[in-house]
């Protein structure tokens, strides 16, 4: 997909007036099927709200006569232009296929009135748009909402108001508490980076060309933003990046779990009462772990949703040809009445390592719990994964971890294009992570479902993190990243053992993997992975306003007394999609 974004840009950076030719570049690249309908658009629309504020949005609308049902799309990334041609494209699909689409910017971006304050509005302002659209004499009284990311969560939040007009959601790459207080490691990578983009596409002096390549690209965004990674306190790190305060930022990095803008912005409570949900993400996208709950929500209220998970990450073009099939079926029948061409089973997981999609009924899919215990020494890159039983004697290994040179993050679910599979070698040579392997398989072993880590261990500090990646190595030793996680140890986390060591679950995250025969499964054991979670800097209490950091030495145990184990699903009988490539 990286072809598709080079397109673009050429197509940009010769005259950036051309957003109908990026548009109809991008659909025909994905082999998005044209519309029967041609499509008028009226643009700048205003909205009232109810306390006098007014969003501006464009209305495309298909030559159809009479009411049509409609579809809502809200961004705060802007309704067109050559940082927003995907949105501007599905609007224009979507009405080209028959539907009345609204594309709307969120309060206080763009051309709409009122201030951007992120997450909070948009329960108030969603319902308000979806009353406003169901009055008009072109909406047939159905509508339905699409969107990836911040788009996606705008649909749940207006699907606060339980208006019986939303008729169909299509979250992509999301989650319904999409701003959720960061327990685990402070999202340092993610909130800089999109802090970053947002300046980018708001800085008029930029050209589309550099526009584009500040949003998307990973090493011009690393040249501005390594200061601000390495900046104490991180409190501050915003006004490194933008140059002055983010008033979301601060709210993150200065309060605590009980601030109650963490409950007034969580929507996880609408999703078991609807409406019902076409998901789509990716197994390296940064919020796949809170859309698998929504999805698992809405199925067992009964809701009938669908889930496409592919091996996508958060900027991947990949899933964007499904995400318009897969939501035009939807609104088709959800909207229309139309009968649907529907799946056999509800879930469809692309199994990477065998490439090719399978289906499932329920998630997590039918599987047996193996473990996978820790032997050996992994300080030593010798250590091995046993699926038996754990050792009876084994020496614990030991590392230090300093803050001041933090175990580094290499891929894995980014909000950037260097995100997803990567060579882990460089990562696995320092002495701060821990190695253990499998011989080399006999045979094939496919897992799918979340991947956990459960551990013995003991820090000399008061707090510490330990992250666990599980990986793939291939015949020529390449090693590339599945899933991962991360845990941060503080007092009363972990269960105290006798002999005065914590016994922790570090969630690893989910997947669909095959692992080849001849390749061996491995697992790194490490206390770190910055930017992408803010170091551990060792210090008791709030991190995040402190400039203070020490090091931590750091024991695994792998013994009978600690029986240190990855847990795998392995997936006893899938059905086949006929091994089809993805899409």
């Amino acid at each position: 997909m990286e072809r598709l974004q080079k397109l673009a840009e050429r197509i940009v950076s010769a005259n950036d007036a051309v957003n109908g030719l990026v548009r109809r570049a991008i659909t025909w690249w994905l082999r998005i099927p044209p519309g029967p309908y041609a499509v008028h658009v009226i643009s700048g629309v205003r909205i009232a709200m109810p306390d006098g504020i007014h969003l501006v949005a464009d209305h495309y609308a298909p030559a159809l006569p009479g009411p049509q049902p409609a579809i809502l799309i809200r961004t705060p990334y802007g309704r067109g232009g050559p940082s927003r041609m995907i949105a501007e494209m599905y609007a224009w699909q979507f009405a080209a296929h028959g539907y009345h689409v609204i594309i709307q910017d969120t309060r206080g971006r763009c051309e709409s009135e009122g201030e951007f304050v992120p997450f909070v509005h948009e329960a108030d302002d969603g319902a308000a748009t979806l009353e406003w659209m169901a009055a008009q004499p072109w909406c047939a009284g159905v509508i339905g909402m699409w969107g990836a990311s911040y788009l996606g969560y705008t649909q749940w939040a207006a699907a606060k108001s339980g208006a019986p007009y939303l008729r169909a959601l299509v979250p992509i790459i999301t989650r319904s508490d999409l701003m959720y207080y960061p327990a685990n490691g402070f999202p340092l990578d993610l909130l800089l980076r999109w802090m970053f983009q947002i300046q980018a596409i708001d800085d008029p002096a930029l050209s589309p060309l550099e526009m584009l390549r500040r949003i998307n690209d990973a090493r011009v965004q690393d040249r501005y933003l390594g200061e601000a990674f390495a900046h104490l306190p991180v409190a501050t790190a915003d006004e490194v990046v933008i140059g002055r305060q983010s008033p979301l930022y601060r709210e993150m990095a200065e309060s605590g779990p009980d601030h109650p803008v963490w409950a007034a912005v969580d929507h996880r409570d609408v999703v078991p009462k609807g409406p019902p949900a076409c998901f789509i993400s990716g197994w390296y996208d940064l919020f796949l772990d809170g859309l698998l709950e929504d999805f698992r929500a809405q199925q067992e209220a009964g809701l009938n949703p669908q889930l496409t998970v592919g091996p996508w990450h958060h900027l991947d073009y990949g899933y964007l040809s499904i995400a318009f099939r897969e939501a035009l079926g939807w609104f088709d029948a959800h909207l229309r009445g139309l009968p649907q061409q529907r799946r056999e089973h509800p879930i469809r997981l692309y199994v990477m390592g065998a490439n090719r999609w399978r289906a499932f009924d329920h998630w997590p899919p039918p599987a047996e719990r193996v473990a996978f215990f820790l032997h050996g020494s992994g300080a030593a890159k010798t250590g091995r994964l046993f699926g038996n039983r754990p050792p009876a004697e084994m020496a614990p290994d030991h590392y230090r971890y300093d803050p001041a040179d933090p175990t580094p993050n290499l891929g894995g679910p980014k909000l950037a294009n260097d995100a997803g599979a990567v060579d882990n070698r460089p990562l696995e040579g320092r002495a701060d992570v821990l190695v253990f392997s499998s011989l080399p398989l006999a045979a094939d072993l496919e897992i799918a479902g979340p991947v956990t880590l459960e551990l013995y261990v003991r820090s000399s500090r008061p707090t510490a993190d330990f992250f666990g990646r599980l990986c793939d190595v291939d015949r020529k030793g390449s090693s590339r990243n599945i899933c991962d996680g991360l845990l941060r140890v503080g007092p009363g986390k972990g269960d105290v053992q006798p002999d005065g060591s914590l016994r922790i679950t570090v969630a690893m995250s989910a997947t669909a993997y095959c692992f080849k025969a001849g390749h061996r499964i491995r697992l790194q054991v490490s206390s770190g992975a910055h930017p992408r979670f803010a170091r551990n800097l060792g210090v008791e209490g709030p991190q995040t306003t402190t400039t203070v950091m020490f090091p931590a030495d750091q024991t695994v145990y792998h013994d009978a007394a600690h029986p240190s184990a990855l847990f795998l699903l392995v997936v006893t009988a899938p059905s086949s999609l006929n091994g089809s490539e993805p899409s």
